[in-house]
């Protein structure tokens, strides 16, 4: 069907069971399409060099008027007869908007990397904050301007602010990753912080772990705090009791008052991360092999690993599952939901021994030095953390003295 396009002839245009087209009398190649829904849209035809048909989409009827579309298809026209082929003009157009968005590193991480990390990695979250709290100052620079010499000064002013190299590191490595993704996306030729090298460490001085003294205490204020809930529970009840309230349930017979004393203890035994013991569910927990299962998808390396539970663990276990409903989560918040940290009550712990300067991660240090002092092989070790690399295991081989000490003595005569 041919016709002059007009505003009258388009708009006494009706859809029908099939998609149509209606071809302008004037301009060869120029035609309306109207589809079943209703929608009409202004289109150009034209054969490239190679004799292949092209449809070139000028836009549709709500947004252009007839006359407007009539002069987009005379000037596509001039440009067909000088040989050029519009609709991959329009495409390299496209692209070229497209990978603007990414010139910056403010547009990639946003634009690109952000969707990502977020879908691969479990720490993405943290991975964007940290970029961005870190590395902000330089988004607006295109991504082939991020180079060694504003990293090293960054760096720099980032030591005399007190930060210490580890975290220095950790910051570096994170862009570097992702300028890494950059490359492998073909939006630069090559990372330009490849040159940067991580400053030297001393893992020795990083590693913090409990001396058998600290040890004790530690685990003498789980005790003490498990009885003070204990007594408070029972003063509220008192109260509750002589106004006629309803009564909380009694702690007693119970073996631990709150979750805090089976998450450490089963921290000091097994070497599980803390998301690794929040995520913890009750199937994947073995009484009678004496193993405890850490999915992959809750691990940092991604990958399953099993670890041997001892007498302490599974007493622990056998305990604390007597207070849930041993389904689902091991550890419940007050809402029955995942925990998101413990950090109140791991703190006021601490504060009532005799400990300083320790962390909840420090008790997976703790569970790692204490296997190598007794020997254990430093692969076994490996394993049993979940390391994906021997050399972060390898940091543990220096942190007993004493037990050198008595290595070194067995060559007395």
């Amino acid at each position: 069907m041919s016709t002059k396009l007009t505003k009258r002839t388009v708009d006494c245009l009706t859809p029908k069971e099939k998609p149509f087209d209606v071809r302008d009398s004037l301009i060869k190649g120029f035609l309306i399409r109207v589809l079943p829904s209703g929608s009409k849209t202004y289109y150009y035809q034209y054969k490239n060099e190679e004799g292949k048909q092209r449809n070139y989409r000028i836009g549709n009827t709500e947004s252009i008027s007839p006359i407007q579309a009539r002069d987009i298809a005379e000037n596509k026209t001039a440009e067909v007869i000088k040989g050029i082929d519009i609709q991959a003009k329009k495409h390299s157009k496209r692209e070229e908007a497209e990978i603007s968005k990414y010139r910056t590193l403010g547009g990639f991480i946003k634009n690109k990397y952000l969707a990502w990390i977020l879908e691969h990695r479990k720490t993405g979250k943290q991975t964007i904050q940290r970029i961005e709290l870190h590395f902000n100052q330089f988004y607006e620079r295109p991504l082939i301007e991020i180079n060694t010499w504003i990293i090293e000064k960054w760096r720099t002013e980032r030591l005399k602010n007190g930060i210490s190299k580890a975290t220095v590191n950790k910051d570096i490595t994170e862009l570097k990753t992702a300028l890494s993704k950059a490359v492998k996306w073909e939006l630069i030729e090559t990372n330009p912080l490849a040159k940067v090298k991580p400053l030297k460490l001393d893992d020795c001085e990083a590693i913090r772990y409990l001396s058998e003294l600290e040890e004790k205490s530690l685990r003498k204020a789980l005790i003490n705090r498990d009885n003070e809930i204990l007594q408070n529970r029972d003063s509220a009840n008192e109260w509750r009791k002589e106004r006629g309230y309803t009564l909380l349930p009694s702690l007693h017979n119970t073996d631990y008052a709150d979750h805090l004393s089976a998450i450490v203890l089963l921290a000091l035994n097994t070497g599980m991360r803390r998301g690794e013991l929040f995520n913890l569910t009750w199937d994947k927990i073995n009484i009678k092999s004496k193993t405890l299962t850490i999915i992959g998808t809750n691990a940092k390396s991604g990958k399953t690993r099993h670890i041997p539970l001892n007498d302490e663990a599974i007493a622990t276990i056998t305990k604390w599952e007597k207070l849930t409903d041993k389904e689902g989560l091991v550890f419940k918040n007050k809402l029955g939901k995942r925990f998101d940290n413990i950090q109140t009550s791991w703190e006021r712990l601490i504060k009532n021994t005799n400990i300083r300067n320790f962390r909840f991660h420090d008790l997976r240090h703790t569970f790692a030095s204490k296997l190598v002092m007794k020997g254990v092989p430093l692969n076994t070790v490996r394993e049993l953390l979940g390391h994906s690399d021997l050399k972060t295991t390898l940091r543990y081989a220096h942190l007993a003295p004493d037990h050198k000490a008595d290595a070194v003595a067995l060559l007395n005569s």
